[in-house]
């Protein structure tokens, strides 16, 4: 949404921008374009955002010294108004599914002009039904009075409207807005999203959203979104939505995203999913009973005397969830004193939980599980709700989630290394085909210990099992400092070990590991002298003690590349390594039209 900003100075004369202002109500001489939001799981269109634009070839055609001068001149009601409506009558996708967001300015909802039932009549004339229709609030002026704010929001909730929070991040009250708030969407302000990929900060400020968002039931949707690695990022970070130049331009037209950008937005998507849990909570839907929110306790009461093994039912408003009953909390309340008398002939909406844990279907079992175990101890075993895009789906008991879980964790117990806990070769695997399927460039960096087996045979397997922990410490940490945040660590056995990156600079990292081996791997031998090691034949050489070897395989273009190759040039780098003393790093590139070996480096 464009911001409206105090004190703006313009500087063409004043009386002929009153009489253009009042031209362009008088005339209605604005018009809408759509800008599409996107499905960060399949590509799919949500719904548009409707940006105001102002007469052709004229100082108002952008919508900020529009709002702007509107603002200031005390005339932003009927403006904002008259926007609201044509950018109702000129939504091309009226008689779709689609979503339409409405910029609303949070100065407008204290106009003593504003009249809330407008806009049902428009969308009437559209034939276009409330739930289609999201209001966003803007976020970069402050909202003044929240008892207020909430009190006409929640008239446009009851008719059925959606609410978003604007912006979000750039302003002044993030976070009070929110919470008082509760918006269904939240959309991400451009200024934390662009440049995501590189900047640390903006990506952990990203990262708490989207954890409290799953925690509130609320998407995310980030904007402006313009380069390919910035979508890359987002999806792989879980964000629900997205909008900007890349995925579709402000236009009178329905987007059409082209299918190499679908495709690409699904193969992140199933990176992501197949990073985290195996199991989303989808997998473990159970059929539940629902009821009306209308609907009278009589009723739910009645249903629970036959269904005995019923634990809870779901409470909907048009096959959307919106409370939740279960069969104790029901008859403790009817069970009191007065309770028959008092409740039996009311709705169930009056004595509901209104604040159910609702869930998506997509959300990990491990996500879902962390949410639910955090409630409130009257509510820890209530039914988890499960939605398919909003609308009702299912539910899941706690005992169906935690069994879930102990079935998954027991399962990667046993491809993971019981000394270091890392993934083992399954996992690694399936990380090698995951990072191939992105068809983007990354590294392959393959670590052993040289003269491991003389350190084992002298100190111990107890002192050769700290070695390895620490091998696995020093690559892990290596990977902190100079890796990216989705990189992978994997231990393949014994003293072999895989990192794979997507830095840039992955010979840095390399070196990273070398100088951290070498700096603390001396405190191992005791004070012993170390100069001088055994062979695998028993033969006394002179060597600087266990030393780590590096095989750099770099992959520039990941669709030329095959699992077998990147095996290929492991051997080669290996075996080459084996004829240099120290610690020592060798690469080669593939991808190219020929394989290409760098210089090595050594400590």
């Amino acid at each position: 949404m464009t911001a409206v900003h105090k004190n703006s100075v313009f500087h063409a004369d004043k009386t002929y921008l009153q009489n253009e202002i009042q031209m362009i109500l008088r005339h209605k001489m604005l018009h809408s374009v759509y800008q599409p939001i996107v499905s960060l799981k399949d590509g799919s269109i949500l719904g548009y955002e409707a940006l105001t634009r102002g007469p052709h070839n004229h100082p108002f055609h952008s919508p900020l010294p529009l709002f702007t001068y509107a603002d200031e001149t005390g005339q932003l009601y009927p403006l904002d108004r008259l926007a609201r409506e044509k950018a109702i009558q000129g939504a091309f996708f009226a008689s779709g599914s689609e979503l339409l967001f409405i910029n609303i300015s949070a100065a407008i909802l204290y106009d003593p002009q504003f009249e809330p039932g407008r806009t049902l009549e428009l969308l009437q004339a559209q034939g276009m039904s409330s739930d289609r229709i999201v209001f966003e609030i803007t976020e970069r002026s402050s909202i003044e009075d929240f008892s207020m704010a909430k009190k006409l929001l929640m008239h446009y909730r009851n008719q059925g409207y959606r609410i978003a929070i604007d912006d979000a991040g750039a302003g002044y009250s993030s976070l009070q807005a929110i919470a008082e708030l509760h918006p269904d969407f939240i959309k991400m302000d451009r200024s934390l999203v662009q440049g995501v990929e590189s900047h640390k900060t903006k990506e952990a400020i990203l990262e708490t959203f989207v954890s409290f968002a799953q925690k509130l039931n609320i998407e995310i949707i980030a904007e402006g979104i313009e380069h390919p690695d910035e979508l890359h990022h987002l999806t792989r970070m879980g964000i629900h939505y997205g909008q900007g130049y890349l995925l579709g331009r402000p236009s009178l037209e329905k987007a059409a995203l082209a299918p190499e950008l679908v495709e690409r937005i699904v193969q992140q998507r199933k990176i992501h999913d197949s990073a985290g849990s195996t199991w989303a909570i989808g997998d473990l839907i159970a059929p539940i009973r629902t009821f009306d929110n209308k609907a009278l306790i009589s009723e739910v009461a009645n249903y629970f005397k036959t269904n005995v093994n019923a634990p809870g039912v779901v409470i909907v408003c048009k096959d959307v969830p919106v409370g939740l009953m279960m069969r104790e909390r029901l008859f403790q309340q009817l069970a009191g004193q007065y309770g028959f008398s008092l409740f039996w002939n009311r709705t169930i909406d009056q004595v509901m939980d209104a604040e159910p844990l609702i869930v998506d279907q997509h959300m990990p079992v491990e996500t879902v599980s962390q949410l639910a175990t955090s409630r409130d101890i009257n509510n820890l075993y209530d039914l988890v709700i499960i939605t398919n895009e909003g609308k009702m789906a299912g539910a899941a008991s706690i005992r169906a989630i935690l069994e879930c879980i102990t079935n998954a964790r027991m399962e990667s117990a046993k491809v993971a290394s019981p000394l270091t806990g890392l993934p083992g070769n399954i996992q690694i695997h399936r990380e090698l085909n995951k990072w191939l399927m992105e068809k983007k460039r990354f590294s392959v960096i393959y670590a052993d210990l040289d003269y491991f087996k003389w350190f084992n045979d002298r100190y111990g397997f107890q002192k050769g099992d700290q070695l390895i922990q620490y091998t696995a410490d020093v690559i892990q940490q290596s990977i902190v400092v100079c890796g990216k945040p989705f990189d992978f660590v994997g231990h393949i056995g014994g003293d072999d070990f895989i990192a794979i990156t997507s830095s840039v600079d992955s010979e840095k990292l390399c070196r990273e590991i070398i100088r951290r081996f070498d700096q603390g791997v001396r405190l191992f031998y005791e004070g012993d002298d170390w100069c001088y090691v055994e062979d695998r034949g028993g033969n006394r050489i002179e060597a600087n003690g266990v030393t780590i070897s590096l095989s750099l395989i770099v992959c520039e273009l990941a669709e030329a590349v095959t699992l077998e190759q990147i095996s290929k040039a492991s051997a080669r780098l290996k075996k080459l390594s084996k004829g240099y003393p120290g610690s020592i790093v060798h690469c080669e590139c593939l991808g190219l039209e020929q394989p290409r070996n760098q210089n090595s480096s050594s400590s």
